[in-house]
């Protein structure tokens, strides 16, 4: 939940829990604010499936490489 809310490029954070116990662990995670430590290491594992075909090694999508398109300044990350 707090990647989801976190990037720009989400408008919703859908849940789809089915018991209420994953409910309570997806409501929980509303509340949690990644700081950018944490999200530029998501950017680092996330950045390596981009690169998968010899011929694309190069490229880096544009959500990658600007900060601005990945992630919200840090007072509009948390839901609550």
């Amino acid at each position: 939940m707090a990647f989801a809310i976190a990037h720009p490029g989400v408008t919703s954070a859908i849940l789809g829990p089915r018991t209420m116990e994953q409910l309570d662990d997806l409501l929980a995670g509303a509340d949690v604010t990644l700081d950018d430590e944490v999200l530029d290491r998501i950017d680092e594992i996330a950045s390596t499936r981009y690169r998968c075909r010899p011929n694309d090694v190069a490229y880096t999508p544009p959500a990658i490489s600007s900060v601005s398109l990945r992630r919200r300044a840090g007072h509009e990350r948390s839901a609550a």
